[in-house]
């Protein structure tokens, strides 16, 4: 799936100035998880999202005040419960805005913007690193830099060596988050390949699923053949995509060792079916919801049916989640997201410490 940096590297390389509006400091109910981006070009029109609505486009007018200045900001924003009303949540809420000026004319953003596309093709990591002047005495406007996974550093960043392996160490390892010094805001974002979890249904377990995966830096698709369960009302911030019926051949998904696979769909004839394709795609999570004894009547159908070993049953998350005595939606859902970040953990997916 293409990311918001393969845009910002496109429109450098035709020569066109950008700004790209991050989420930081997330706090309740905001439309989009933090690290969410949205690139604005000169004439107001975007790629990318930070979720719609009036969060959208106070940003997206922000965003065009910023490519006639040139100067990047750091914006708050507050959403009322009416603000919230209007996209679906629950309740406001109030976090902070990067409407970072990416300057066509700089070289070293070429480097940097390319080397983060290198950097997820390769399946390395990176943190991307940016500084914004909040007062006079400030060094600095701005300062931008990209580290990688070998400590080499594109861009400059005036700070010392030990502050910037706490920064690279912190909460920044799985998504973003900010620090103050020296009269700036700094903000450091991983650059990884971010997991995808793929969503097999998309009733009530599957609606809970979504924000909190996405909270927790996950990529969500959901997948199910019901147009009034998978829309873009129930499921605003995920890719959707509808099945003519689970009984087709499912679609050839890029599956990969960031891939997660969740099967929650309406009945376990569905979970059989879906099942079946999944079992030897190279993903590092298949789980599948259902108890004990019907999963077993499930997996001896399988076995004599597609000649399924034990070995392949065995790498499968079913009943799925960890067992937290979860009941309703809202419960199962942190059990499956609780195990889909243990299993994330698990298999590396922490950043490295810089030495």
């Amino acid at each position: 799936m293409r990311s918001v940096y393969n845009d910002v590297a496109s429109a450098l390389n035709a020569k066109s100035s950008v700004a790209v509006v991050t989420i930081f400091n997330k706090s309740g109910s905001a439309p989009r998880a933090e690290g969410a981006k949205m690139m604005v070009r000169g004439d107001g029109t975007i790629t990318g999202s930070i979720g719609g609505g009036k969060l959208e486009a106070e940003a997206i007018k922000y965003a065009v005040d910023v490519l006639k200045t040139g100067i990047s900001v750091i914006k708050p924003f507050n959403l009322t419960s009416a603000d919230a009303a209007e996209m679906n949540m629950i309740c406001g809420g109030s976090g902070e805005l990067l409407v970072d000026y990416i300057d066509a004319d700089e070289p070293v953003n070429y480097e940097i913007y390319n080397s983060i596309l290198d950097v997820r093709k390769k399946r390395e990591k990176a943190w991307l690193i940016t500084g914004i002047g909040t007062d006079d005495n400030s060094k600095k406007m701005k300062q931008q830099c990209l580290v990688k996974q070998d400590h080499t550093m594109i861009g400059e960043f005036e700070t010392d060596r030990e502050f910037l392996a706490k920064l690279i160490n912190g909460p920044a390892k799985i998504t973003i988050h900010s620090e103050a010094r020296d009269g700036q805001r700094i903000l450091v974002e991983s650059i990884r390949n971010t997991s995808t979890v793929y969503i097999f249904g998309a009733g009530h377990v599957s609606q809970k699923v979504v924000p909190i995966a996405e909270s927790v830096g996950f990529n969500t698709v959901v997948i199910d053949d019901r147009s009034d369960f998978a829309n873009r009302e129930r499921f605003p911030t995920s890719e959707i995509v509808l099945l003519k019926t689970f009984n087709d051949p499912l679609p050839d998904f890029p599956y990969d060792d960031d891939s997660f696979i969740v099967i929650v769909t309406r009945g376990h004839m569905y979970d059989k079916t879906v099942l079946s394709q999944l079992m030897r795609k190279p993903v590092q999570y298949l789980g599948m919801i259902g108890s004990r004894s019907k999963r077993d009547l499930l997996y001896k159908n399988l076995a004599e049916e597609k000649g399924f070993r034990d070995e392949e049953f065995a790498r499968i998350h079913s009943p799925i989640g960890l067992a937290i005595q979860a009941e309703s939606p809202e419960e199962i859902a942190v059990s499956i997201v609780a195990e889909l970040i243990q299993v994330r953990a698990e298999n590396g997916r922490c950043a490295d410490r810089i030495k």
